[in-house]
């Protein structure tokens, strides 16, 4: 008896162990953040408001990725995807621009909204896919700053 005793009061002491484990989702997103800080991007989460148009709206706070811009004079412009592939300002009038659908194409699924301003361009993003998708993430950044 005092055996089950002992048992259930170590039980009770350690429970609240497990709920410090991270999940494995959580783990997932550090193990993204982590390379995506190797490879050279910088990371935040950045609260937002997305527009009321968006189908689904985007969680807020968002992983946002960016990189400042090189050139002073860059043009500024935001773009949402509100399905794969289909890139929208806030007008909600479909890009047109050949060189940044080019880009946008190697996007995954998953981006939200990309922006540029005159200091940095900035991608958000839903953190699911695996090291290659922030290969991509990092060369479209790259190529449009």
């Amino acid at each position: 008896m005092t055996v089950w005793i002992v048992v259930s009061i170590l039980a009770l002491v350690l429970s609240p162990l497990a709920w410090l484990r991270p999940s494995r989702n959580q783990s997932g997103r550090m193990a993204l953040r982590m390379e995506a800080r190797r490879i050279g991007l910088a990371m935040q989460l950045a609260p937002q408001e997305w527009p009321h148009w968006l189908e689904q709206e985007p969680p807020s706070p968002c992983a946002q990725y960016h990189r400042p811009r090189r050139s002073a004079k860059a043009a500024c412009w935001i773009y949402w995807q509100t399905a794969p592939g289909v890139w929208l300002n806030q007008w909600r009038e479909v890009c047109e621009d050949a060189v940044l659908l080019e880009h946008f194409n190697k996007l995954p699924a998953n981006v939200f909204k990309i922006e540029a301003d005159k200091q940095m361009i900035a991608l958000y993003w839903g953190e699911k896919g695996d090291a290659s998708v922030l290969q991509d993430i990092s060369a479209v950044l790259k190529a449009l700053a």
